[in-house]
């Protein structure tokens, strides 16, 4: 932790991850402050609508960190022409709308944590990948691309750190969320062939690795692209299967590549059937020690 409580904006504040950040810091002594769409509802909250108007730079002023979570969920399914634009648009507009005020604000944070994803990296099955790996192709790998080089317009003095997510794995929504109904229902099987690499995150080490890197000694002199993923690689099977035993049903079926891609085309092969083998380098090096190592103990929290 911070020697003394740091001052942090968050963007993205009322979302899976946003949610338990904000109470983490705010746990640890953290001044935390919040960017809503709705009317405030107390003097820690303050309105803003990316896209459609600048952000007031007074905001910013006196803020140390500025987190940057916002975006649509990319597991809202189908993917239509129109919500692939929300997708991609949600989260520029937000990027560029807090490194608009942070150009006009009297003393700019100087430290900005932005999202990125796993997804930059496209299907890369045979390569592991460090933290500042090229991003790859596909749908996902463009909008992480583009996100990463808005937070890349912070202006001089801002330290940027591009948070590369990966699965997240916790209560109330992330990567399980529709695996456990189809689980509890008997549903439960190999997705594809079941080998391709999920680069998981507990939640828990999700939100503890942005403490860690908003407000550790450790983490600053951290900057660019970092992978948030669990230590330890895990297949898709093992988690898969893991939700199966944990919910006390089989996992007898197996759902074929044609059948996942006719389901859900395009989302299919950048969510489920992709493969990235990410290593959490800079963040290992930077001194933070997981509470899950194995993506089976992740998966065993939650239930």
């Amino acid at each position: 932790m911070a020697e003394q409580p740091l001052s942090i904006l968050v963007a993205g504040a009322s979302g899976f991850i946003g949610t338990p950040l904000v109470r983490a810091l705010r746990d640890a002594g953290h001044h935390v402050s919040t960017l809503v769409r709705r009317e405030p509802h107390s003097p820690t909250e303050f309105r803003w609508a990316p896209g459609s108007r600048p952000l007031d730079p007074a905001v910013l002023d006196g803020a140390d960190v500025v987190i940057n979570l916002a975006g649509a969920n990319i597991g809202k399914l189908p993917w239509t022409d129109s919500y692939k634009l929300e997708i991609e648009r949600s989260r520029i507009d937000a990027t560029d709308t807090l490194v608009e005020a942070m150009r006009h604000a009297s003393t700019p944070p100087r430290l900005f944590l932005s999202g990125s994803a796993s997804g930059v990296y496209g299907d890369r099955p045979s390569d592991v990948l460090q933290d500042d790996a090229a991003a790859g192709s596909g749908f996902l790998a463009e909008v992480c691309t583009a996100w990463e080089a808005a937070a890349n317009q912070a202006p001089d003095g801002v330290r940027v750190v591009t948070l590369r997510t990966g699965i997240v794995i916790g209560q109330g929504g992330g990567a399980l969320a529709p695996l456990i109904p189809l689980t509890k229902f008997g549903l439960g099987g190999r997705l594809g062939t079941g080998g391709q690499h999920w680069p998981w995150i507990a939640l828990e080490d999700e939100v503890g690795a942005i403490v860690h890197l908003a407000t550790a000694p450790g983490a600053a002199e951290v900057t660019g692209p970092v992978n948030l993923a669990g230590p330890e690689p895990a297949v898709a099977d093992r988690i898969t299967k893991r939700v199966a035993e944990d919910l006390h049903r089989p996992y007898v079926f197996r759902i074929p590549e044609f059948a996942l891609k006719a389901l859900l085309r395009e989302a299919a092969d950048e969510m489920l059937l992709s493969s990235q083998q990410m290593v959490p380098t800079k963040l290992l090096e930077s001194g933070y020690t997981f509470r899950y190592t194995r993506a089976e103990d992740a998966v065993d929290a939650v239930f």
